[in-house]
């Protein structure tokens, strides 16, 4: 285990005073009742201000939409994974026999939770500047390689801004059907524009899923020349 720890504090670029600490961040509450998610809870909060802060230096021009839509692509669950994976850390997560035989390791909300317990540690052991460099080397290739925050926005959102920007009504959207057991629904929606009876349909597991594509595909009817905004 301590080859490991070396390693993964050479990808870290930070070494721990206290070696515990690490450890205990490293332990998923599978595996003991002194485990990772107070430090999980830590790490998440430095996590969101260190980025917010790299965001906010970085996009001067950028709105406080623009900025949030950034950073929550940045701090999600699927990313924190990635920089996870890229650094090895499921190789010396410390998990329950149950979550080791099922893949816990591999998992993107084990990864992520243990990333952040990571960061959550190295604040208390070295302090808010060491965590918040840690954050930035971490996701240094993710805030070098930012989308374009127009391509964050949901379907209905756009579709809404569009709409508004040409002085149009917002669009109307109407369940059309519902069926299927309670644990797995299914939503047919309609979206219509009220100043051209314009239509599209959605579907989804859930209302809200069958309203963003029904939103999407009046985008790509808008956007191909079929209806004019």
């Amino acid at each position: 285990m301590n080859e490991d720890l070396e390693r993964l504090q050479r990808a870290l670029g930070y070494r721990f005073g206290d070696e515990p600490a690490l450890l205990r961040a490293l332990t998923h509450r599978s595996a003991s009742s002194d485990n990772n998610e107070r430090l999980e809870f830590l790490g998440d909060a430095l996590l969101n201000f260190a980025v917010g802060e790299a965001l906010y230096l970085r996009q001067p021009k950028a709105a406080e939409g623009d900025l949030s839509r950034l950073r929550a692509t940045l701090v999600r669950e699927e990313t924190l994974a990635s920089v996870a994976r890229r650094i090895q850390l499921g190789d010396v997560l410390r998990l329950g026999s149950g979550e080791l035989k099922s893949g816990g390791y591999r998992r993107d909300s084990i990864l992520a939770d243990g990333l952040e317990a990571v960061i959550g540690a190295v604040y208390l052991d070295g302090g808010f500047v060491a965590a918040r460099e840690l954050c930035l080397r971490l996701l240094e290739p993710e805030l070098g390689n930012l989308p374009d925050p127009l391509s964050l926005k949901d379907a209905k959102t756009r579709l809404q801004e569009r709409l508004q920007a040409a002085g149009r009504p917002l669009p109307e959207y109407a369940v059309l059907n519902e069926e299927g057991p309670p644990h797995r629904r299914s939503f047919r929606v309609r979206c219509r524009l009220a100043d051209d009876s314009s239509e599209t349909m959605g579907e989804g597991g859930s209302r809200k899923i069958a309203e963003q594509q029904s939103a999407e595909r009046m985008l790509d009817l808008i956007t191909s020349g079929g209806r004019h905004a």
